[in-house]
């Protein structure tokens, strides 16, 4: 048997022990007597886990496919057709995607059963038993990953786990049909606990830094349930009709109220295993000696674990796309950027005013028009440099309204028209094409439709280190992850609610979502009328009202980290959304000169979405289907 190994030795940084090419082919018996080898062959399977940036924020991710960020629709020549041509309603079974994982997945799992099958100590290699057994069970979390990945995006999936085929099989014994969905879930269920149970919470060996732990296994584990407990999969009628080859309902349409409980279960699991070893929210001080919410949301995204930030729970240290396409893609063109990857105006609204109100509340003190006639300052709370590029202040004078007096987490998610560029010592300059001719952000090829452009006015900031230069090479080191404590946190809060409607729960679900806007520098939230100041917020004690708080705070808390898709479709609101089925809505940004006529809503046309419902779930490509006659296509996506 014969198997593409990846090169390189785990014995050096785990980052280059996560991103390896393929060498060569060679005989299994001989991989897993080389101690070298045995590495190689881990590193492989490592590949289940993608690159964070990657995954969500590019061509090949699929967090373009929600309502967080938005991509130049000129780049469509380019690789990012694929996915640009989804949104606009060009998604059909025939639809390639970088993302590749029914192609790819079945390989990792595969390799990694082998792997379980055939690795054992080799003393004289320095290869001990115990080592052995660590990687087993990393494998085991890997193999479950993999299916998982798999079951998420297009539900139905030809499951046959824990089987390797023989060197002289039948093509008939692969060609199976999909499975249930809940019995994909139950199986990753036992194999990923089985392994966080026998993983460390963290290595004390830095080099492993990056390779499965208990925390790992455990929070991608609750959230596996948490979909599962969803309204998509947990009793939704709309698809009755989804059955397998063998007439089976791939989908259970009886609500069990019990996927909750487990879901609740689990992710407590996590929270509990992860603060005991020493996880937590990342928190800077500030001037006044009480949390700093615009260092500590900003840094948050850059800061490593040896630097003081235990927050990440899943990180990721395998070779990026950050500076490859992230940084590229929202760097202005005078430093080399294709400038053009910005934020819908929905998520612009969503981020909550300075005393923590949404904009449309009337106390809010939100203003949608006119411009700021003095520097907003909050030197108080903050040494944040990034808003004029002097410490506490926020945004400048003649900033647009809309823009001030927002909560800190806006100003490190989303770069608009006079905000500020550090690497130049200048704001933003997003007028076409330049207010008094002066340096511009945008692409000045033609007024129409420039390709490397913020086509509705604004950049993506989030997860950007600001110091960066992307045409010099000059780059903080950062921390890529798929997901930190804040993520648990608020799944926590949303599985309290939707398990029992009673206060006991509501109030421990309170209590987490204030956790996160502490962090954040936003007004907390309470039940209690008469307390409720200027201090707090007052908020009905019903499920209702705390279903709606704990989703405007996921909103923003993990905007544009790959968790919206994952959220509308599970939630089913896709339909809901003005952005995910019509035009992208921004400002003016072919408006002209003036600050004026660029500050007005306004809707471009010429990239409209197309939301259709059979979206919620990936096709299966049709040489796939065509390949095996026992599979069906998804739901929706054929007649």
């Amino acid at each position: 048997m014969v198997a593409v190994l990846m090169a390189a030795n785990l014995t050096t940084a785990c980052s280059d022990f996560l991103d390896k090419e393929p060498d060569t082919e060679l005989n299994t018996e001989m991989v897993f007597e080389n101690r070298e080898k045995v590495y190689s062959w881990l590193s492989y399977i490592y590949n289940v886990i993608h690159t964070p940036d990657k995954w969500a924020l590019t061509a090949d991710g699929y967090e373009i496919l929600a309502d967080d960020v938005v991509a130049s629709k000129r780049w469509e020549q380019w690789d990012w057709k694929d996915v640009l041509g989804k949104i606009y309603g060009q998604w059909t079974i025939n639809s390639p995607w970088g993302g590749n994982l029914w192609h790819m997945m079945p390989r990792y799992i595969r390799h990694g059963y082998i792997f379980q099958e055939r690795a054992h100590a080799l003393p004289d290699s320095d290869l001990p038993e115990s080592e052995i057994n660590n990687m087993k069970n990393e494998v085991k979390f890997l193999c479950a990953y993999g299916w998982w990945l798999l079951a998420e995006n297009y539900g139905g999936i030809p499951f046959k786990p824990d089987y390797i085929a023989p060197t002289d099989f039948d093509l008939s014994d692969l060609m199976v049909g999909q499975s249930k969905f809940d019995d994909v879930v139950d199986y990753c269920d036992k194999e990923m606990l089985d392994a966080a149970n026998a993983l460390p919470s963290v290595y004390e060996d830095p080099t492993k830094y990056g390779r499965i732990t208990k925390i790992m296994a455990l929070t991608v584990r609750a959230r596996m349930l948490l979909f599962a407990a969803s309204p998509i999969v947990n009793g939704n009628k709309m698809y009755s009709e989804y059955r397998n080859n063998k007439g089976e309902q791939i989908f259970n349409m009886t609500y069990d109220h019990n996927k909750w409980v487990k879901a609740l279960e689990a992710i407590k699991l996590v929270i509990d295993e992860a603060e005991k070893a020493g996880y937590a929210l990342y928190v800077e001080n500030g001037p006044n000696g009480d949390v700093d919410p615009f260092m500590s949301t900003y840094n948050v995204h850059i800061k490593t674990w040896k630097q003081g930030n235990h927050e990440i729970t899943f990180p990721v240290t395998k070779g990026n796309a950050y500076h490859d396409t992230l940084l590229r893609v929202t760097s202005v063109r005078k430093y080399g950027g294709g400038n053009g990857l910005g934020v819908y105006q929905g998520l612009v609204d969503a981020f909550f005013t300075e005393n923590g109100l949404p904009i449309d509340d009337p106390n809010s003190g939100y203003e949608e028009n006119g411009f700021s006639t003095s520097v907003e300052k909050r030197p108080d709370i903050t040494t944040w440099l990034y808003g004029t590029g002097n410490p506490g202040e926020i945004t400048a004078r003649g900033t647009y309204n809309m823009y001030c007096h927002r909560e800190p987490r806006f100003y490190n998610a989303v770069s608009f028209h006079n905000s500020w560029l550090h690497i130049a010592q200048r704001p933003y300059n997003f007028l076409f094409p330049g207010e008094g001719g002066g340096d511009v952000d945008i692409c000045d090829n033609t007024q129409s439709s420039p390709h490397d452009a913020p086509q509705n006015g604004y950049l993506l900031r989030k997860a950007i280190c600001q110091t960066d230069n992307y045409q010099t090479g000059e780059e903080t080191p950062r921390q890529g992850f798929l997901y930190r404590l804040a993520f648990t946190y608020l799944d926590y809060a949303e599985a309290l609610n939707e398990t029992e409607d009673n206060q006991t729960n509501r109030a421990t679900a309170l209590e987490y979502v204030n956790r996160i806007r502490h962090r954040a520098g936003v007004r907390e939230y309470t039940f209690d009328t008469v307390a409720a100041d200027a201090d707090e917020i007052h908020v009905d004690n019903t499920q209702e009202a705390m279903r709606k708080i704990i989703r405007m705070e996921r909103r923003v808390e993990l905007c544009c980290e790959g968790n919206r898709w994952y959220d509308i479709r599970r939630w089913m609101i896709a339909e809901d959304i003005p952005e995910m089925n019509g035009p992208c809505m921004g400002m003016n940004a072919q408006a002209g000169r003036t600050r004026n006529d660029f500050h007005k809503r306004t809707a471009l046309t010429a990239q409209t979405r197309v939301w259709k419902k059979q979206y919620y779930w990936f096709p299966v490509y049709i040489d796939e289907y065509e390949k095996n006659p026992n599979l069906v296509e998804g739901p929706f996506w054929v007649d």
